[in-house]
């Protein structure tokens, strides 16, 4: 029977996107066709790298997302001379082969023939504050602020070096399935401060110290963005129906733990096939489903 730990890393490997599976190449692809077009329209002097997931290596198969900067110099007026202009460009130019959505300060990337037909890719304008790297200016399509200041290389640097990368993506796979509602950052940075002093744990030792304090303290905690924390304001990622389900669903899940153990929360992983762990996952998202949500309510 494997130990808790063997199991949790069993699950992490169900997980991973190898290069060569057919994701990650319809991934590169995409990524290909997206910064073609980009430097078609503004030229090759605009800066495209990945970001998210992908640059962190929180990346799981089941969720994945990949994250395209598209970040001009400082000086640079080709898409045009504010932050809204230079969004509203970007989009512009997308819309020509996608259809788009805007999502914070990304545009998400949807198929043209079928809006059903997610690609994975969120493109993010951007502006450097000084010549051609180190922070930038976001626009902000929701929110008070018009835009906010951060550093995408701050941030890969922060969770890389949290020393919690298996955890933070154990708790990303956790909400996805449980429905919590959290954005992905926000998990993130909870994950890397309640664990500071916990990473040499085990992951399930991890895992129920990050739940407990989730279930126990919840209205307690804060995040700050690494890259600016003084002047980006997160409080809206942890706004109240975030914490009420952080609340109720590591109390629901900490029951469960004690019940089944972690297989009764992520499911069976080794020894089955691929149809056996969808009807397992189906499971488990219903039973999620079923909570009542206050705010949902009539």
């Amino acid at each position: 029977m494997a130990t808790k730990q063997e199991y949790l890393e069993s699950v992490l490997r169900d997980q991973e996107l190898a290069n060569d599976s057919a994701e990650m190449s319809a991934l590169r692809q995409h990524r290909a066709d997206v910064e073609r077009l980009l430097r078609r329209k503004f030229g090759n002097s605009v800066s495209i790298r990945y970001g998210g997931s992908k640059a962190k290596g929180t990346m799981n198969r089941e969720s994945y997302d990949l994250d395209l900067t598209c970040y001009f110099a400082a000086g640079d007026e080709s898409a045009g001379s504010s932050l809204t202009t230079i969004f509203e460009a970007v989009e512009k130019a997308l819309q020509e082969e996608y259809w788009t959505e805007r999502k914070g300060s990304a545009i998400r990337l949807y198929s043209r023939d079928d809006v059903r037909v997610d690609f994975h890719i969120d493109v993010v304008p951007g502006r450097f504050v000084e010549d051609n790297e180190g922070d930038v200016h976001l626009y902000r399509t929701s929110g008070e602020k018009a835009y906010l200041k951060t550093n995408l290389d701050t941030h890969i640097a922060h969770v890389r070096g949290g020393g919690v990368v298996a955890a933070i993506r154990l708790l990303k796979l956790w909400a996805r399935r449980k429905h919590v509602g959290i954005k992905t950052f926000a998990l993130e940075l909870l994950a890397i401060d309640l664990l500071r002093g916990r990473k040499t744990r085990e992951l399930a030792d991890q895992l129920e110290h990050v739940m407990t304090e989730f279930r126990d303290r919840v209205q307690e905690l804060t995040i700050e963005d690494p890259a600016n924390p003084y002047g980006n304001d997160l409080s809206e990622l942890l706004n109240d129906a975030v914490r009420f389900n952080l609340e109720t669903t590591a109390r629901a899940t900490l029951e469960q733990v004690e019940r089944d153990g972690w297989e009764g929360v992520f499911g069976p992983v080794e020894g089955q096939d691929r149809a056996a762990r969808a009807a397992a996952i189906q499971r488990l998202a219903a039973a999620a489903s079923v909570r009542s949500q206050p705010w949902a309510k009539g």
